[in-house]
C-alpha cells in the first residue's frame, strides 16, 4: 500500500488512536554484511496487472543473474486498497480497527502470491513471507503502527538456500496483540527500509512509476529536472513539503540507520535518483565539497489549512495549551507564527497543517477554548505551502532574498513563513500556488524569463470563523 492513508480516522468513522507504547527502536538483528543483498520494492503502479507482475519477476530475475541475492517486497496492486476500503465502508460506517487491517493486508498477500506463481514460470524458487513471518513486529496502534524491531532470521535460512524472499509490505504484528497491523501511508516502502537496514543490504531499490525524485512533479510541470543524487536529508524536507515519490516517514528510516535507496522507473532500466545517507552525496556527485548553495526542488502542497487562534492570553503556558489541544486530534502543524494581537496583553497564533486534519483540530481547539482563554478561532481548508528545498542555502542570503522577490513581483501573499538548513516555506493561498511556483522557478533559471506569470483573480476565502 503506497497512496492510502492511516485509516485509523475519519474515511471510515474511526476518530480515536490508542496511546503508543514506548519500544525500543527498530534494531538490526543479525549481522550487517550483506552488501550484495538488493532489497527491491515494486509499488502498486508497478505491478497494476498480470504484465505488470510479469515484468517485475524478469527484472528481479535480471538483479539476480547478476550476482546478487534478492529480497522482493511488494505492495498491493493497482487500486487494489483503495477498493477494499470501498468494501468496507459498504459494510460498516464504523469497522474496528483490528478487523479493517486484516483485510487491508490481502491486498498485499495477493500481489506475492501472483509474483511467487510468475518467478515460478521462470525457473525461479521463492518464498512467500507475510510481515509476521518477516520478523516486522510493530507497536500496537491499527492503521499507522510503527516498526520498533525486525527479526529476519527466516529471511537469511531462505536467501541461503538460493531462494528468492518475496514479502507482502505494508503489514506487520503487534508486539503486544500479536495481531495484524498496518504501517499506514508508505507502509511498503517502510517494510523494504526496515529488511534493508535488518538485513545489511547494498542498496534498496524503490520501483514506481516514474523516473526517479524531479524538481518539481514531471506532470504538473513539463520542465522539471531529474534528480540524479539527493541526500537523506534533503530528501527529508522534500518529501515533508509534499514531494509524492517518497514518504518522510520513509525517508527518516532509511537516513537513520544509513540505508542507500534507488529510486527508480520499473518500466525502463535507467538510473534514477540516488538518495545516500548523509555525508555521502560528496563521492557520488561532482562538485560535492562545494559550499555554494545547491537549489535542488520547489515543490508545493495544494491541500493545506490555515487555523488562526486569535487574542491568546499573552503569559506563559498558553501556547503548550493551544498544541495539547491538536494532540487530542491527533494533528500536528507544521508551519506556526505568533504575532502580538490588537488587543494589548493578548497575541494570536497561526497554525497551518494538512487540510484533512482541520475540522478535528478546529473542534479541538473550540473544545478547549475556556481553558486557553482565545477569543475567536478563524479556519481556511483553501491554502497552499511552497517550498524551495536545496543544501546551503542559510550560507547565503542571495537565494532567501530571490526566492521572496520572486513572490512579492509575482504580488504573492504570503501568510507564514518557516525555514530550516535545506528548506524556505511559504503559505499562501491555493489558487496562487501555480503562479508562484512558476515565479520561483523563473527566478532560479528553471524556466524561460519569458515565461508569463499569470495570477489568478482573487476568489473569496472558504473561511469558517468561531466567535465566543
Amino acid at each position: 500500500m503506497d497512496r492510502q492513508s492511516a485509516h485509523g480516522g475519519g474515511m471510515l468513522g474511526l476518530t480515536s488512536t490508542p496511546r503508543r507504547q514506548k519500544i525500543s527502536p527498530l534494531r538490526a538483528s543479525g549481522p550487517v554484511d550483506s552488501l550484495d543483498l538488493v532489497v527491491q520494492k515494486f509499488g502498486g503502479s508497478s505491478i497494476a496487472d498480470a504484465d505488470g507482475i510479469k515484468r517485475a519477476a524478469r527484472r528481479i530475475l535480471e538483479t539476480r543473474a547478476a550476482g546478487h541475492n534478492v529480497v522482493v517486497v511488494l505492495s498491493a496492486m493497482g487500486d487494489t486498497t483503495d477498493d477494499l476500503l470501498d468494501l468496507a465502508a459498504t459494510v460498516s460506517a464504523s469497522p474496528a480497527p483490528r478487523d479493517l487491517d486484516f483485510l487491508l493486508t490481502t491486498g498485499e498477500r495477493i500481489s506475492i502470491a501472483l509474483l511467487g506463481m510468475a518467478l515460478a514460470n521462470l525457473n525461479v524458487p521463492s518464498q512467500l513471507f507475510t510481515g509476521r513471518r518477516a520478523g516486522l513486529k510493530t507497536d500496537d496502534v491499527h492503521g499507522k503502527a510503527h516498526i520498533v524491531d525486525v527479526d529476519p532470521r527466516e529471511l537469511r535460512t531462505v536467501l541461503a538456500r538460493g531462494e528468492i524472499p518475496i514479502v507482502a509490505g505494508f503489514q506487520g504484528t503487534g508486539v503486544g496483540s500479536k495481531e495484524t497491523t498496518t504501517l499506514g501511508r508508505g507502509g511498503s516502502d517502510i517494510t523494504a527500509i526496515a529488511l534493508a537496514a535488518a538485513l545489511g543490504a547494498g542498496v534498496c531499490e524503490i520501483y514506481t512509476d516514474v523516473d526517479g525524485v524531479y524538481s518539481a512533479d514531471p506532470r504538473v510541470v513539463p520542465t522539471a529536472r531529474k534528480v540524479d543524487v539527493i541526500t537523506s536529508a534533503e530528501m527529508l524536507e522534500l518529501a515533508a513539503c509534499g514531494a509524492k515519490v517518497l514518504q518522510a516517514r520513509c525517508v527518516e528510516y532509511a537516513r537513520r540507520f544509513g540505508v542507500l535507496l534507488h529510486v527508480r522507473s520499473s518500466f525502463t532500466h535507467s538510473n534514477g535518483t540516488l538518495v545516500v545517507p548523509d555525508g555521502g552525496r560528496a563521492g557520488l556527485a561532482p562538485g560535492g565539497f562545494t559550499e555554494h548553495p545547491v537549489i535542488s526542488a520547489v515543490d508545493y502542497e495544494n491541500s493545506t489549512a490555515s487555523i488562526r487562534v486569535e487574542s491568546v492570553p499573552d503569559v506563559p503556558g498558553k501556547a503548550a495549551q493551544v498544541f495539547a489541544a491538536l494532540a487530542t486530534a491527533g494533528s500536528v502543524a507544521d508551519m506556526v507564527g505568533q504575532s502580538v494581537s490588537a488587543v494589548a496583553g493578548y497575541k494570536d497564533i497561526v497554525l497551518a497543517l494538512p487540510a484533512t486534519e482541520a475540522p478535528a483540530a478546529c473542534q479541538a481547539l473550540q473544545a478547549a477554548r475556556q481553558t486557553i482563554g482565545f477569543s475567536t478561532l478563524h479556519c481556511d481548508e483553501h491554502m497552499g505551502k511552497l517550498s524551495l528545498t536545496g543544501a546551503g542555502m542559510r550560507l547565503d542570503p542571495e537565494v532567501t532574498y530571490r526566492f521572496f522577490k520572486a513572490l512579492t513581483d509575482a504580488d504573492i501573499p504570503i501568510n507564514l513563513i518557516s525555514t530550516s538548513d535545506f528548506t524556505l516555506s511559504v503559505l499562501t493561498r491555493a489558487d496562487l500556488l501555480d503562479a508562484a511556483v512558476l515565479a520561483v522557478r523563473r527566478t532560479f533559471g528553471w524556466e524561460p524569463a519569458t515565461a508569463p506569470v499569470t495570477i489568478p483573480v482573487p476568489a473569496p476565502p472558504a473561511v469558517v470563523q468561531i466567535a465566543q
